[in-house]
């Protein structure tokens, strides 16, 4: 599960360059676009995912859209350190209801508890900072059912494409470019100008996106959906510390509380 845990770090660091940013939208989209820039050069080294996969790379490329355009819109109204959790916190129980009915998977009682302390724990996170301030919660929500579906899709295509790291790049290159036209199309003069400033980080953000989700469909291909995407939710840990020391957000006792519940959940998993 050490693969997991990186691409939490990873998928928490790119969504703090996405609030850092003066114009969050944007910024989404340039990770998206960034995201399929570093696709487009890996994938002719790679092996083609199988024709049985082709459905699912389709249906990931456009649940992908709706995410990363939900992931700037909430970012633009709301602080990393309650809407991250919100939008991570409620997609681990979907997913495993959804691993357990859609794919016939069975974990494990450990199993159950370490998705039950893990999504306990993020949940009473987001309470915690909600009780704070605003955040745009319907849309939290309603990307946490987003992300539950591709994850999902994504963890039966990666079992069939025969190449997990193709798949997920075939599914970014599919995303990335239909959120940058939007962007384009929406923004006009502001999209290039901000571009000029920030394509780097463009950039270094899509690869982020891009080696996290790799390394988590990988571990899929290994292990239960739902004990990886359970366990993903560690992410959170490395989001309020870079909430903490980055972008200057407090850090409550009970913001830590949750944090721990957290890394306990992470433990059963592990041992499941």
């Amino acid at each position: 599960m050490a693969l997991v845990l990186l691409a939490a770090l990873l998928h928490a660091s790119w969504n703090a360059l996405i609030r850092s940013s003066a114009d969050r939208s944007l910024d989404a989209a340039f990770v998206a676009g960034g995201a399929g820039v570093a696709a487009l050069a890996a994938l002719p080294f790679l092996a083609a995912p199988a024709p049985a996969s082709f459905g699912f790379l389709g249906a990931s490329g456009v649940i992908h859209v709706f995410y990363m355009l939900l992931v700037g819109a909430i970012y633009a109204r709301g602080e990393m350190s309650v809407s991250y959790p919100l939008m991570r916190g409620s997609a681990p129980l979907l997913t495993a209801l959804g691993g357990a009915l859609l794919l016939g998977e069975r974990m494990s009682a450990l199993g159950w508890a370490g998705v039950a302390l893990t999504s306990g724990g993020v949940l009473g996170l987001a309470a915690s900072a909600a009780r704070r301030g605003s955040a745009p919660t319907a849309l939290a929500f309603l990307n946490a059912a987003v992300i539950a579906s591709y994850t999902l899709v994504d963890g039966a295509g990666a079992r069939v494409s025969g190449s997990p790291v193709a798949y997920t790049l075939w599914t970014l290159l599919l995303s990335g470019a239909p959120v940058v036209a939007l962007a384009m199309r929406r923004r006009g003069e502001a999209f290039w100008r901000h571009l000029r400033s920030r394509w780097n980080k463009g950039l270094a953000g899509g690869a982020a996106n891009a080696a996290a989700y790799a390394l988590v469909l990988q571990a899929m291909t290994q292990a239960p959906v739902a004990a990886v995407a359970a366990l993903r939710e560690s992410s959170i840990v490395f989001a309020m510390a870079i909430s903490a020391f980055f972008l200057k957000e407090r850090l409550t006792p009970a913001r830590l509380a949750a944090a721990g519940a957290i890394a306990c959940g992470a433990v059963l998993l592990r041992l499941a």
